[in-house]
């Protein structure tokens, strides 16, 4: 069954004793009419994807306009030389967003999660935990599905598009995935599950959408990484016991009236934020010239 609230699944999961995954792994059986082993199975396609797009990673890839690539390559490198002030996993995190985002402006194989746009986010906190804490593939699939009940009931309440609500929309929605299925991974309750989504769309209300020369690149990568790091800071948090004061569907909901008040410039237009800076005007009329 399709869910419209976040306080729904808890609820479901409270009266039958079952985790979040289960309840939404349910769900999906339910509306596709699918047993238990084919509703594993398409997530584990899902994540199958996400380790091939993250494996078939090349620094030296540039995108057709030249705005972005190799910064993931770059990050790769400083943690291997140096000592990054966010330490490893972090830092292997903000790789990771970068690499994914990168992929995304080059045309390779992405998975949408919610959207390209914001593909680096959900992948970019579970590939390195699945590395690096020795998760196992069910852990993360069923993390997947809790990332995916929330990505539903945000679609369903709100939107995940920057043309309809902005970037909050996008990395907002996506970061609040993430932060639910860390929690998951972590033990979480299904209340903790539903603060992790609160908080961590909270930190990215009324982020805009504004691409450079209309391109998913600029900001759009980097965004990627302060996405995912966002829902490492929110996870923690929430284990340690920290609640969020605004319940995940009031969030959800005030996500959807910051955006359809947000000025149609500031969503995937391409003619206001950053993409209206002299820079990014340049770097647009340039883009246009070379592709005549």
């Amino acid at each position: 069954m399709a869910f419209y609230s976040i306080e729904e699944i808890v609820s479901e999961c409270n009266k039958h004793n079952k985790t979040f995954a289960q309840v939404i792994i349910e769900g999906d059986m339910h509306d596709r009419e699918v047993s238990r082993e084919n509703s594993i199975e398409k997530m584990k396609q899902m994540w199958d994807a996400m380790i091939l797009a993250s494996t078939s990673y090349e620094k030296n890839d540039i995108s057709n306009s030249g705005l972005v690539g190799g910064d993931g390559g770059k990050m790769e490198t400083y943690l291997e030389e140096d000592k990054p002030l966010c330490g490893t996993f972090v830092s292997k995190v903000i790789a990771q967003a970068l690499q994914m985002g990168e992929s995304n402006a080059c045309m390779k194989r992405i998975v949408a999660a919610p959207t390209a746009g914001a593909c680096g986010v959900l992948p970019a906190v579970l590939i390195p935990y699945f590395h690096e804490y020795k998760a196992t593939e069910e852990e993360i699939i069923e993390a997947l599905f809790v990332a995916a009940g929330i990505g539903q009931v945000i679609a369903s309440r709100a939107f995940i598009a920057g043309a309809a609500g902005g970037c909050q929309a996008e990395v907002g929605s996506a970061s609040a995935m993430a932060a639910g299925a860390l929690v998951a991974l972590q033990g979480g309750t299904p209340q903790q599950i539903s603060n992790a989504c609160g908080m961590a769309l909270k930190a990215l209300l009324g982020l805009v959408c504004d691409p450079v020369a209309g391109l998913v690149e600029v900001p759009c990568v980097k965004r990627n990484v302060i996405g995912a790091v966002n829902a490492l800071s929110v996870s923690d948090m929430v284990m340690a016991g920290i609640v969020s004061k605004i319940p995940a569907d009031q969030v959800i909901d005030a996500m959807r009236e910051v955006g359809e008040k947000m000025d149609v410039s500031l969503k995937e237009t391409g003619k206001g934020g950053l993409a209206k800076t002299p820079t990014a005007v340049e770097i647009t009329k340039k883009i246009r010239e070379n592709s005549k």
